[in-house]
C-alpha cells in the first residue's frame, strides 16, 4: 500500500467493540476518505491480560482488517492506562501527589513516572509489540504513551530528584550559590536534604529546577519505550508522543530531541476558536523538531471536560483541519470514531454514535477528508514558509508563572499578543527555541525572554551582528537558568548590546498612555528604560502625569551595522502592537507573501519539491478578495474569481516565486 503524503483518519478502539462491527466501521472510514487509524494506546489489559501473558491475536486481526480497507496504522503503546493486575500486584507504581496521597486504579496516567518497576513493565509491553509489528509494512509509526504530564512525589521520585540535582550542580556548594540559599537560612549540607516540591512558598530556583527535573524524567520515560521499539523497528516507522496545547508540564523542545516527529492534540474547549492563537500553537509544535508534525487528535465537534461543552460551528472543523495543514501538519486524525458505551469520556464528541450511525459532524469531516486527499499530491514534501521567527522559552514561561507580580501577566497571552499582528501581516511565523539557528530569519521576536543564559545572549548577539533584527519584550533578561536575578539590570547580558537598561518595572492595575510611535496605551506591565549610549533611539514614552512612568522611555531601539536590537518595555494595546509589528517588519524588509489580504483571511504557504501551495481560510463573515500571483490552480476547496467566501477554504498551487 502506497503511503499517502497526508494522513487523515481517526482513533479506533477495536477492543471496545464486538469484532463483528469492525468491517462495517472500517468500510465507513474508507467511504469517508480516511486512510489512517490509530489503535492500541489504551488496550494494555487486552494485550497483557495477566502478567507476562501476551495476547496480540486480536490486534493482528484489527491491523489486518484496517489494511484490507486501505488504512495505514499508527500503534500506541498502552502505558497511559495500566491494567488492574499491575496496580494490584505493584501498588508502589502508583503516582503520589504533592500532599502524599497515592492514586488508585480506575483513571489513567495514575502511575509514577519515576517508578523503575513501572518502566520495566512498560518497556516489556512496548518490546513485545515491536517484536510483532516492527517490520509490519502496514504499521507506519508508533505513539509512545498518551499525553504524558502528571509528576509524582513518591520515594523513587525523591531519589531521582536528588540524583538530578547532583548531576546538574556537581556539589552542594554550587547549588547553594546558584540558589542563594542564605536567604531564609535555606543552606543545604547535602543533596538529600533538598525537598521535592512543585508549588508553595519555596525557593524560586527549586521550583524552576523541579520543572527541569520533570522534563528530564519524562524524557527518560518516553525514551525508555522508544529504545525498546527502535531496537527492532524498521527505520521507516516513526516514533512520536502526543502532547497537549500550551502544556507547561515539561520542556517540549527537550522531550522531542530524539523523537522522529512531533504530534499534538488540538482541542478548542470552549468551542469558539481564536484562529490566530490556535495557529500559534501549531507553529510551536512544529518548532519542537523544526519539521512537519502530526495532529494526532482533534475534536469532532465538542469535548466533554469543560463547564460548557459547546460544539464548534458548522464549517469550523473543516477550517481547523486546513489550518493545521497550512501550519505544517502532515496528518489530521479525529478523536474518536465512536464512543464507548460507558466510561469517563462517553459524552465526548465522536464521528459515530454508540449505535454505529453517523453523527451530524461526519459529513463535514468526510468532505474535508476527501479534500485533503485531493490536495495530497500537491502538498507532498512541502513545508511552511516563514521569514519571521518567534522564540519560546519554557524556562521563561515557568519563571514568570512562578512569580507573576501581576495576576494578569499570562506569558502565553503575551506571546499571542505579539504573534497576532506579526502573523497576520507576515503570513508566516516559525516558533523556535532560543538556541535555534536564526540566520535565515530577518526578524526574530522574543516576547518575554525572562530567563536568559550567557550562551543564549551570545547567540542572539551574534544574530544581530550578522544583520538580524531582534525584538525583546518586557521582562527579558531578568533571570539566569537557576531563576536568579542577573547581577546587571535588564536585559542582563544583552544590556551592553542594547545600549540601554531597565531602570524599574511596574505592575499596572490600570492602563497608562504611550506617546511616540507606537502610541496608545500599556497595561499589565511597564518598564522604564534608560539609554546608556547616544545612538539609542527612543520610540515611545509613557504619558502618566504625576506617576513614576511619566515621560520615561518605554520602547528603545539601536542599530548595529545592518542589524538592530529593540526593547519593548510595555505590554501594548492591540493597535499599538500592530503599529510596532508594521515598524519592525518594515525595518527587517519582511513583506507579506500576498499583498492586500483582509485580516480575516489566514494565509499560509507551503513550499518544496519545486511547488508553492497556498492554504487560504476566510475565518470571517464577509467575502474577501485574494489576488494570487502567476498561474493558480485550485487543488481543494472553493476559490473562484479571486474571491474567498465567508468561512471558505481555498488550497491553491501557484507558479513563480510567490513562496520566496
Amino acid at each position: 500500500m502506497a503511503r499517502p503524503a497526508l494522513a487523515v483518519g481517526t482513533s479506533w478502539y477495536p477492543e471496545q467493540w464486538p469484532e463483528a462491527n469492525w468491517n462495517t466501521d472500517l468500510a465507513m472510514m474508507k467511504a469517508a476518505g480516511f486512510n489512517t487509524v490509530r489503535i492500541g494506546e489504551f488496550a494494555w489489559s487486552r494485550m497483557e491480560p495477566a502478567e507476562g501473558q501476551f495476547d496480540f491475536a486480536w490486534l493482528d486481526r484489527a491491523v489486518a482488517a484496517a489494511a484490507r480497507h486501505g488504512m495505514q496504522v499508527v500503534l500506541g503503546t498502552p502505558t497511559a492506562a495500566p491494567p488492574a493486575w499491575l496496580t494490584q500486584n505493584y501498588p508502589d507504581t502508583l503516582r503520589v501527589d504533592e500532599d502524599g496521597k497515592r492514586a488508585t486504579h480506575g483513571a489513567r496516567r495514575h502511575f509514577s513516572f519515576a517508578s523503575a518497576r513501572y518502566r520495566d513493565l512498560a518497556r516489556r509491553v512496548a518490546a513485545e509489540m515491536a517484536k510483532r509489528y516492527a517490520h509490519d509494512a502496514r504499521v507506519i509509526g508508533w505513539q509512545i504513551d498518551n499525553e504524558v504530564g502528571p509528576p509524582s512525589f513518591d520515594t523513587e521520585a525523591v531519589a531521582r530528584w536528588h540524583a538530578f540535582l547532583k548531576a546538574r550542580y556537581g556539589d552542594i556548594a554550587t547549588l547553594n550559590t546558584r540558589w542563594a540559599t542564605e536567604y531564609w537560612s535555606q543552606r543545604y549540607d547535602d543533596f538529600d536534604q533538598v525537598p521535592l516540591h512543585a508549588t508553595g512558598q519555596q525557593n524560586p530556583a527549586l521550583l524552576l529546577d523541579f520543572k527541569h527535573f520533570t522534563t528530564a524524567t519524562w524524557t527518560d520515560y518516553v525514551m525508555n519505550q522508544t529504545r525498546a521499539i527502535r531496537a527492532q523497528a524498521d527505520p521507516r516507522q516513526f516514533v512520536t508522543t502526543n502532547t497537549m496545547f500550551w502544556n507547561a508540564g515539561f520542556d517540549h523542545f527537550v522531550l522531542h530531541r530524539d523523537l522522529d516527529l512531533a504530534s499534538w492534540d488540538n482541542y478548542i474547549p470552549n468551542g469558539r476558536p481564536d484562529w490566530v492563537a490556535n495557529g500559534a500553537n501549531h507553529d510551536l509544535v512544529r518548532g519542537y523538531k523544526q519539521r512537519n508534525f502530526w495532529l494526532m487528535e482533534t475534536q469532532p465537534g465538542r469535548v466533554d471536560w469543560v463547564p460548557v461543552n459547546r460544539a464548534l460551528d458548522p464549517g469550523q472543523v473543516r477550517e481547523l483541519a486546513w489550518q493545521a495543514i497550512g501550519h505544517g501538519a502532515d496528518a489530521v486524525l479525529y478523536w474518536q470514531w465512536r464512543p464507548a458505551r460507558n466510561g469517563q469520556e462517553s459524552y465526548h464528541g465522536s464521528l459515530l454514535g454508540q449505535d454505529g450511525k453517523p453523527n451530524p459532524i461526519l459529513a463535514e469531516v468526510a468532505s474535508t477528508a476527501r479534500e485533503i486527499g485531493a490536495a495530497s499530491a500537491a502538498l507532498a514534501d512541502t513545508a511552511p514558509v516563514a521569514k519571521v521567527a518567534m522564540l519560546f522559552s519554557y524556562d521563561s514561561r515557568w519563571a514568570i508563572d512562578l512569580q507573576p507580580l501581576n495576576k494578569n501577566f499570562d506569558p502565553i497571552r503575551e506571546f499571542t499578543d505579539f504573534y497576532r499582528p506579526v502573523r497576520i501581516a507576515a503570513q508566516g511565523v516559525a516558533v523556535l527555541p532560543v538556541d535555534a539557528d536564526l540566520a535565515r530569519y530577518p526578524l526574530v521576536i522574543a516576547p518575554s525572554l525572562n530567563v536568559l543564559t550567557k550562551s543564549q545572549a551570545d547567540h542572539l548577539a551574534d544574530y544581530v551582528r550578522g544583520g538580524g533584527h531582534l525584538v525583546l519584550g518586557p521582562r527579558s533578561g531578568m533571570k539566569d537558568d537557576a531563576n536568579a536575578l542577573w547581577p546587571d539590570r535588564q536585559p542582563g547580558p544583552l544590556a551592553p548590546m542594547l545600549g540601554a537598561r531597565v531602570d524599574q518595572f511596574y505592575a499596572l492595575d490600570v492602563p497608562v498612555g504611550l506617546t511616540g510611535s507606537p502610541g496608545g496605551t500599556a497595561s499589565v506591565w511597564a518598564e522604564t528604560l534608560v539609554p546608556d549610549t547616544p545612538d539609542v533611539t527612543v520610540l515611545s514614552r509613557y504619558a502618566d502625569p504625576g506617576g513614576w512612568l511619566d515621560k520615561k522611555p518605554a520602547i528603545v531601539t539601536r542599530s548595529l551595522g545592518k542589524g538592530s536590537i529593540t526593547y519593548v518595555g510595555a505590554w501594548l494595546d492591540p493597535d499599538a502592537m500592530r503599529t510596532l509589528a508594521d515598524q519592525v517588519l518594515a525595518r527587517a524588509k519582511v513583506e507579506p507573501l500576498l499583498r492586500g489580504v483582509h485580516p480575516d483571511v489566514e494565509v499560509s504557504a507551503r513550499a518544496g519539491a519545486g511547488r508553492c501551495v497556498f492554504v487560504l481560510i476566510n475565518h470571517g463573515g464577509q467575502a474577501h478578495a485574494v489576488s494570487l500571483p502567476g498561474t493558480a490552480r485550485v487543488v481543494a476547496g472553493t476559490f473562484s474569481n479571486s474571491v474567498l467566501q465567508p468561512h471558505e477554504v481555498g488550497v491553491v498551487e501557484v507558479t513563480g516565486t510567490a513562496c520566496q
